[in-house]
């Protein structure tokens, strides 16, 4: 008989159980289920609702069940539903009245609310550790190449040069932002659920911050009908792990691009790399791919627990059940992408000699000869259009800037010298911005400090 099937006068139909159950998911929060409700135990022992004989009794037979679960000795029950409804079946199977008297004065709502909330620390945690293992990877390329001069694009278009250093420091800030959402997450999850009962409290006087206390929760929830049906930790979550995604993701479509003939900007390791069953010469960038692809899977996690709860009126609805799986896939899929992510970083190389060779041209030090006539008193506007029709004159008779004769230039301006050859030259072009942000070696060397003080402040 179910353990709540006093008010029933039959059993469940096959269908329905197989389709209520959540065991075949929610198992993996055995961990945070006992622990939560060893700290209950014990609460309700202190407090005398229950004896301290009993409580003491509970606790060792919960100690006994984790370890064999973690031994591989407990085979779980469908018939059981869910995680809960398992350790408590097996607990007063073993140890019979007082294993019924552990569920007094809390309800599976408050209850799962505290096992997610307990499991999504650790995974926040988790998660936030593997994003900074990759700022130290980011941070270390930025010093290996704060001299390694590329182009850098808007539109997929080269726009002005740049440093490899430059780049990466960009997405060292994308995923300091990544880690700071995980703090704000984490923060939010910190709240003790369990003393809010099915919706209303309890009348029994329980003591909600000892169990907080004992379960390293920084607060306690503050109102009974929010305490069992909040999910936004969990939807916050999924959202930091989209954003954490996206950054994967739109790096993974740059290595995708600097890997392939056209570029051959980097080279990926053979140990991060694939082939082709038909083609010989491939080596294929598959793992930039699949977390591109992953992308999608995690944004579709997100969607998944917004649309759940968007309809959702107070207080717990089973509807709340989809939350587990969405959210455990968001987790899994994006520690799996850093975790790859890392190594594979830190095994690529890169073609420094290819990136400055096609930082050379596409006029990308247009914006330099702009620069130069505005610094001799032209107007920068006047100056965009000289250089703009030196550009048009360059492809008319197949030449870079660079390549023009002074008398050429001069065509165009009076204000031409020969300085302009070292102006527009593209390291010259990269030394000159210096300014905070930057690509010179002045500001990388800056923006580096500055990333390193940020990463050793960070709890690890």
């Amino acid at each position: 008989m179910k353990l709540w099937g006093g008010r029933f006068s039959k059993g469940t139909d096959a269908l329905v159980e197989d389709f209520h159950s959540s065991i075949s998911f929610d198992k993996r929060l055995y961990l945070q289920d006992i622990q939560g409700s060893m700290a209950h135990a014990a609460m309700l022992g202190k407090q005398g609702i229950i004896s301290q004989e009993e409580a003491e009794q509970i606790v060792t037979a919960l100690e006994q069940i984790l370890t064999d679960i973690e031994n591989g000795e407990v085979e779980f029950d469908l018939g059981a539903e869910d995680i809960h409804m398992n350790v408590e079946t097996i607990l007063t199977e073993r140890i019979g009245d007082a294993g019924k008297k552990l569920h007094t004065a809390r309800s599976r709502n408050d209850q799962v609310a505290l096992d997610i909330r307990m499991y999504m620390k650790e995974e926040i945690k988790a998660t936030k550790a593997l994003v900074l293992q990759l700022c130290e990877e980011l941070l270390a390329l930025a010093e290996e190449h704060q001299h390694t001069v590329m182009p850098g694009y808007t539109h997929l278009q080269k726009a002005q040069p740049i440093t490899f250093a430059h780049h990466m420091l960009a997405y060292l800030q994308m995923f300091r932002r990544d880690a700071q959402r995980l703090d704000d997450c984490y923060r939010r999850t910190d709240v003790l659920p369990l003393g809010s009962g099915a919706l209303a409290g309890t009348t029994f006087p329980i003591d909600r911050q000892f169990v907080a206390d004992q379960l390293g929760f920084a607060a306690i929830s503050e109102n009974s009908l929010d305490g069992v049906s909040d999910r936004d930790f969990a939807i916050e979550y999924a959202a930091a792990a989209s954003m954490i995604m996206m950054h994967l993701s739109r790096l993974s479509e740059e290595i995708i691009l600097w890997s392939s003939n056209e570029f051959r900007f980097i080279v990926l390791d053979d140990g991060f790399s694939t082939g082709s069953s038909i083609m010989p010469q491939k080596k294929n960038p598959d793992v930039a791919e699949l977390v591109r692809g992953k992308t999608g899977r995690v944004y579709g996690d997100l969607q998944t627990l917004l649309v759940m709860m968007k309809g959702l009126p107070l207080a717990y609805n089973k509807d709340m059940q989809e939350d587990k799986e969405a959210l455990f896939d968001a987790i899994d899929n994006v520690k799996k992408s850093l975790l790859v992510y890392i190594p594979m970083l830190k095994t690529m190389t890169v073609n420094k000699e290819k990136m400055h060779g096609s930082a050379k041209g596409g006029f990308i030090n247009a914006t330099d000869a702009a620069d130069y006539l505005a610094a001799r008193n032209v107007p920068f506007r006047e100056s965009h259009a000289i250089v703009g029709h030196l550009v048009a004159y360059c492809e008319q008779h197949g030449k870079d800037l660079e390549d023009l004769t002074l008398a050429e230039f001069q065509q165009f301006s009076p204000v031409f010298g020969e300085d302009i050859y070292e102006y527009i030259a593209v390291d010259r072009c990269v030394a000159a911005r210096k300014v905070p942000g930057g690509p010179s070696v002045e500001a990388t060397t800056v923006a580096i400090e500055q990333g390193r003080a940020w990463l050793n402040q960070q709890e690890r």
